[in-house]
């Protein structure tokens, strides 16, 4: 599935140049302004929530230790899939759009305005079920899967290379998250 993001500009280069382990920067940006990255090509075909997201708030965006935070547009129909953080708790806040949102034995529908607070280890996916993009911010407790996040993309305006099954098992490690798709496999 391909969704593209019009909404987005792009500054591929960490916002303040920030190092790890440094002092975390102030921030003010614009809804276009931020680290914006384009999704690689899953070649067993397994859905993505869109094409492009961006990240705004990471130990190399800005110096932050303790937050993380980005967008993203989900085109109508397109789908979260089904996935958990191991470590950081998240809130995602819904800005347009209705999306149906499963978390944990919870289910149902949200609205612009909507939000969904996420603890670890809690199953979490959501589908685009209106006419109009779910433009949305997610917030993450610690950082963490920004790292699965950059492993699975290439900065925008770079060709998306393709990425394989366990590639993107791999990705998910160095976030600390499992998709249900891809659920943990025993070590041998």
């Amino acid at each position: 599935m391909t969704v593209g993001l019009s909404v987005f500009s792009q500054s591929n280069t960490p916002i303040a140049n920030a190092t790890p382990g440094t002092a975390a920067q102030p921030l003010l940006l614009e809804k276009n302004e931020g680290e914006l990255r384009t999704r690689r090509v899953h070649i067993d075909k397994s859905p993505t929530a869109s094409s492009q997201f961006m990240l705004k708030v990471s130990p190399k965006n800005n110096g932050s230790q303790y937050l993380v935070a980005g967008t993203e547009e989900v085109a109508p129909g397109a789908t979260l899939p089904k996935h958990r953080h191991l470590l950081q708790d998240e809130i995602v806040l819904f800005h347009s759009g209705t999306a149906h949102v499963w978390l944990g034995d919870k289910e149902r529908d949200l609205h612009a305005g909507g939000l969904v607070f996420i603890p670890a280890n809690t199953w979490i996916s959501a589908k685009n079920i209106g006419t109009e993009p779910v433009l949305l911010t997610f917030i993450f407790s610690a950082p963490g899967f920004e790292d699965t996040m950059r492993c699975n993309s290439v900065p925008a305006g770079e060709a998306p290379t393709e990425i394989t099954p366990e590639q993107q098992t791999e990705c998910a490690h160095l976030g600390h998250a499992e998709s249900a798709i891809r659920p943990e496999q025993p070590k041998q």
